[in-house]
């Protein structure tokens, strides 16, 4: 059997939290994510934010596990799920649709339990499963094949080690510090025990943005790191690894908070843009198509930017006749484009589509 090569702490660990440099990186976090949170709370229908931007995040958290997809991709297989599309983008909504599950319980119950991360794992992966129960994982670097890292080993030791993981989430007036450093402890903790055969990365970002709601960071959850993780790779493979080797708990806090300091920042400019763009074409539709004008069907170009006929019935309540004329004369004002798969008409919210590119660098 293999031996794990690093002692998984109680949390809090006994280490040097709070220090200066901590403290000034959690200020400007904490001043950029309070800053999104009252910015996105100016957004009429929230579920637009919460819409867009998890199948965003599910985007980019796959990649970091080598899961690519383009935004057309993706987008066409939310539009037509029962369609022909590539194994990436099912992969990439099935992550959207594990988000979506851990908010649900998260708004459900206020609670973050081992019940949900093994739901979640379930969607995420297709199958019926939980925490890992034999021995043999061991994390490798994908270019040398050298172990670089021996999780747990034993079953019950997982779940011993998860149950406390649990208990610190909910530890509220035990635990004095901050959440945003909480929350690097716990993404930590997670990853080093390495619960789950497969899919731990991407869960322990989902646990990221469901903790940040939690604990009232967010009301909504909008913030994700894996865009920013995604970009500094390296980095972050490399300081979960010193916290493991030298207990290099400071340099890893440091990073997770201006991740989150950064990442509140792109976020910001989405919901601004966003923001901007729906009293554009709000306004738009008021001057130009005053009798098709609604706020139910502007929220519907933006909760999807694909949409199609049956999005708009199920959204406005009305007949496919009423649904399709809706949508042609906004094709026919340049407020969407008119795209054929099949014989299926859908429509695209091409301004939208690029603020995704343009802030995301997404392709």
């Amino acid at each position: 059997m293999l031996k794990p090569t690093y002692k998984i702490p109680d949390l809090p660990p006994a280490a040097e939290l709070e220090t200066v440099a901590v403290l000034k990186a959690l200020a400007k976090a904490g001043r950029a994510l309070a800053e999104l949170k009252g910015r996105a709370a100016t957004i009429p229908n929230q579920g637009i934010l919460i819409d867009t931007l998890s199948l965003q995040e599910a985007k980019a958290s796959s990649e970091i596990e080598n899961i690519v997809t383009t935004q057309d991709e993706l987008f066409q297989a939310e539009l037509f799920p029962e369609g022909p599309d590539s194994p990436a983008a099912k992969e990439v909504a099935r992550y959207r649709d594990a988000l979506k599950l851990g908010f649900d319980r998260l708004y459900e119950s206020g609670l973050i339990t081992n019940k949900t991360l093994i739901d979640i794992f379930q969607l995420l992966k297709g199958h019926q499963g939980g925490f890992r129960t034999g021995p043999g994982t061991a994390l490798k670097n994908e270019a040398t094949g050298e172990t670089v890292y021996v999780p747990p080993q034993e079953a019950q030791e997982i779940i011993s080690l998860m149950a406390a993981l649990e208990r610190f989430i909910h530890e509220d007036e035990a635990c004095l510090l901050d959440p945003l450093i909480k929350m690097a402890l716990i993404h930590h903790q997670f990853e080093s025990i390495h619960p789950f055969p497969d899919g731990n990365g991407r869960i322990g970002r989902i646990l990221n943005v469901l903790y940040l709601t939690r604990s009232g960071l967010l009301d909504i959850p909008v913030l994700y790191l894996s865009r920013h993780i995604t970009g500094t790779k390296g980095d972050y493979y490399r300081l979960l690894q010193a916290v493991r080797d030298e207990g290099a708990w400071e340099a890893w806090v440091l990073y997770m908070l201006e991740a989150v300091a950064e990442t509140a920042k792109t976020t910001l400019e989405l919901v601004e843009g966003i923001r901007g763009q729906m009293a554009a074409v709000k306004h738009r539709m008021r001057g130009e198509l005053p009798k098709l004008y609604s706020q139910d069907l502007l929220n519907n170009l933006f909760r999807h930017p694909y949409t199609r006929i049956e999005f708009v019935m199920n959204d406005l309540h009305v007949t496919r006749q009423t649904a399709a004329k809706y949508l042609d004369t906004l094709a026919d004002k340049g407020f969407v484009e008119k795209h054929q798969a099949g014989r299926s008409n859908y429509y695209i919210n091409t301004a939208l589509v690029r603020l995704f590119l343009d802030v995301s660098g997404g392709r």
